[in-house]
């Protein structure tokens, strides 16, 4: 018989695996959360395990925790960064995954502390605007997830100084979906830069995009 919450569980294993497939990670950096609800009870969060292989990882693996962090289930150590989510969930109720990755051009960025401007259509609507970077804050402590929680705002994604990435959505699919576009953007960004001259997508076009962004978000 399939355990409570097997369903979120292993959606998060096999996101975190092909998180890692996309080359968005390394070794076993990044980490990957859902929101969970349980009939009316206070919300809860299933989040990857610390220190544990993708390939390897098990949906036995995954913590089911409260938002105090107190593990509810499992009995191994949640992701290192656990602070961080808890703190976009708490911050943005519309939120329902969150994964943190460390991708190559996204951490070129994150390290120069370049905000990527509004370049290409897609990451309007699909991000909701630039992707700024955080000021920098020690790994894992509340001062990093405050300071991911003022980069990100009410857009889906942002990066995080000297450290990666972190995308959010409604759902699994699409906050991976941000963490890849991240890259993507990321990488134009940055040859562009190479090449002498970025140029924005028009002020009017960034508008009516955003507002494409907002109706798909319901705000």
């Amino acid at each position: 018989m399939p355990s409570k919450w097997s369903t979120e569980k292993r959606a998060v294993v096999a996101t975190a695996q092909e998180m890692a497939s996309l080359g968005l990670v390394t070794g076993t950096s990044g980490n990957v959360s859902m929101r969970v609800t349980s009939n009316g009870s206070p919300e809860l969060l299933a989040i990857t395990p610390s220190g544990t292989p993708y390939a390897t990882m098990k949906e036995d693996d995954v913590i089911i925790a409260d938002f105090e962090v107190e593990p509810l289930v499992g009995d191994v150590t949640p992701s290192s960064e656990k602070l961080t989510h808890v703190g976009i969930y708490r911050a943005r109720p519309d939120v329902r995954a969150v994964i943190h990755t460390h991708p190559v051009y996204g951490s070129v960025a994150a390290v120069a502390g370049l905000d990527i401007p509004p370049i290409i259509d897609e990451m309007m609507i699909v991000v909701g605007g630039p992707v700024k970077v955080s000021e920098y804050a020690f790994p894992g402590t509340l001062e990093l997830a405050d300071a991911v929680r003022e980069a990100l705002g009410e857009r889906n994604g942002a990066l995080i100084r000297n450290h990666g990435a972190v995308g959010v959505g409604s759902n699994l699919c699409q906050a991976l979906d941000v963490c890849a576009l991240i890259e993507r953007v990321s990488q134009i960004f940055l040859y562009a830069s190479i090449l002498g001259k970025v140029e924005p997508l028009p002020s009017n076009i960034v508008e009516a995009e955003l507002a494409i962004f907002r109706m798909k978000q319901g705000t």
